[in-house]
């Protein structure tokens, strides 16, 4: 029998996966790494802690599953995006990586969209300069490091660095490369126009790759410290959420993927670059060739509630922290929680804008705020199903991945605030299952991404919204919608003293 490994390139962990050819999971390892946050808004980790964790992951993997390496064709990759990793000519990191939730480069894209014009930068990248971005990372180093960005020569997205470490070969994908501000994302190239403007040469960027092209085998000797065979083919893979549409089956107009890990997706399947949100939303490549996908970001979703969980119950696990949670009705009895713990993203890109709770009054118990951290993070996802409609497109079934798709009140949740059906799947395994059909895709396995889905992809539960509870959260979203410019002005007051 032959197989395939999914390696999912996480925020706190890495996980791979090895399945076979009807899409069975056979076994799955992974390693967490540590994140440091030196100054409020800064996200950074090492990136060679990536790259033991996952050849320690991939070793425990081909242990515990007993299959020879000779029947584990080839792997891939999903990788969170956004993150810069500089490397000098030797091809070592000058620094550590600056993560896609570090929000410390707020003058850099206002200097991005003074050099290239906003407008400009619309029609090229399709997206809007965030604080999330890796160019605004770039000239933040550049800045404020000019002696450590001397010595750069090239960059790499977190994903790529790793795929780079294993094989040698320097490559970045274009569902990843979307996410740099640098690329045309329509015409599938580095953008020269914008390199000009910024003052970086065009060997800054490295080649650039379709998500299932085959990039090389692993080097000798990371094979041999991983368990698997130095002819194991390696295919480029996809940024996380390009992986996650991938693995839920979003191959075709109509259908809508809800993630939640660490920041929060609402994805919708693009089958060409014509439609322009202008900022609005993201637009990135597809890890499909020659497709695309328009998304909505919450920053912190799932880290809202790994915040509230390490806070308020440190020591609880989740299922002893959500008891109860379905019991109380929505609203919490009037209880609203907005989930800016690190800023947001859609529809407001604010890097200064902190999270809130709402209405607390003394009857109030820890159910209460719990099922409000809940609302909140769906509350902020529906801001992005809001503007697909409103842009004219149907979301009407929307498939959940993720750790808001492990609970079912969650679930249920999901279906009454986006009032349509959530469909949760038999074997969610996100983006790490995305990267594993690439390289079963990459491997010959299946003619198509599609016919791989078919086989791989495969629907449990469907939730329906209750009538009743979308009526509710009809009117508690538009309280919610007016929180941000609620205090918008009072977190600008407070943001002095954050780092003091």
């Amino acid at each position: 029998m032959s197989y395939v490994i999914g390696v999912d390139l996480g925020t706190s962990a890495v996980k791979v996966l090895l399945l076979d050819g009807s899409g069975k999971v056979a076994a799955e390892a992974s390693r967490d790494y540590p994140l440091f946050h030196e100054h409020s808004g800064w996200s950074e980790q090492r990136p060679d802690d990536w790259v033991n964790g996952t050849v320690e992951a991939l070793r425990e993997l081909a242990e515990r599953s007993g299959v020879s390496p000779d029947e584990i064709e080839g792997l891939s990759f999903s990788g969170q995006m956004h993150g810069l990793v500089l490397l000098d000519a030797a091809g070592n990191p000058v620094r550590n990586a600056i993560l896609w939730n570090d929000t410390r480069t707020t003058a850099e894209c206002r200097e991005i969209e003074s050099l290239v014009g906003k407008d400009r930068l619309l029609t090229i990248t399709r997206n809007p300069a965030l604080e999330g971005f890796t160019l605004p990372k770039i000239l933040w180093v550049r800045k404020h490091e000019p002696e450590v960005f001397a010595r750069a020569v090239s960059f790499l997205l977190p994903k790529d660095y790793l795929r780079y470490r294993l094989t040698g070969a320097l490559h970045m994908d274009y569902s990843d490369a979307a996410g740099t501000l640098l690329l045309d994302v329509a015409n599938k190239r580095w953008s020269s126009d914008v390199l000009e403007a910024v003052s970086l040469p065009a060997s800054f960027a490295p080649p650039l790759v379709e998500s299932q092209a085959l990039t090389g085998t692993l080097l000798p000797e990371r094979a041999a410290a991983a368990g698997l065979n130095a002819d194991t083919k390696v295919f480029a893979g996809g940024a996380d959420n390009a992986c996650g549409a991938i693995g839920s089956g979003i191959l075709q107009e109509g259908l809508t993927m809800c993630s939640i890990g660490t920041s929060g997706v609402i994805l919708s399947y693009e089958a060409t670059s014509g439609n322009d949100f202008r900022g609005k939303v993201h637009f990135f490549n597809h890890g499909k060739e020659n497709a695309f996908y328009a998304m909505g970001v919450t920053l912190a979703a799932g880290y809202s509630l790994s915040w509230f969980k390490q806070t308020f119950a440190k020591g609880e696990s989740f299922d002893e922290l959500l008891q109860g949670v379905g019991d109380v009705k929505p609203g919490a009895k009037g209880l609203l929680f907005t989930p800016y713990l690190v800023g947001e993203r859609t529809p407001h890109a604010d890097s200064v804008i902190r999270g809130s709770f709402i209405g607390i009054d003394g009857s109030h118990e820890r159910v209460h705020f719990a099922r409000a951290v809940m609302e909140g993070i769906t509350f902020s996802l529906n801001e992005s199903v809001d503007m697909f409609r409103q842009a004219g497109k149907t979301v009407d079934t929307i498939i959940s991945i993720g750790g808001g798709a492990s609970n079912p009140v969650w679930l249920q949740m999901q279906a009454d605030i986006f009032n349509a059906e959530v469909v949760s799947l038999e074997n969610e395994q996100g983006p790490g299952l995305g990267a594993a059909m690439l390289a079963a895709y990459g491997c010959g396995w299946f003619d198509s991404l599609e016919a791989c889905a078919e086989l791989f992809v495969k629907r449990a539960s469907v939730y329906k919204p209750d009538p009743a509870a979308v009526d509710a959260y009809g009117g508690l979203f538009r309280i919610y919608q007016d929180v941000y410019a609620s205090t918008r002005a009072l977190n600008e007051g407070l943001q002095a003293y954050r780092n003091s």
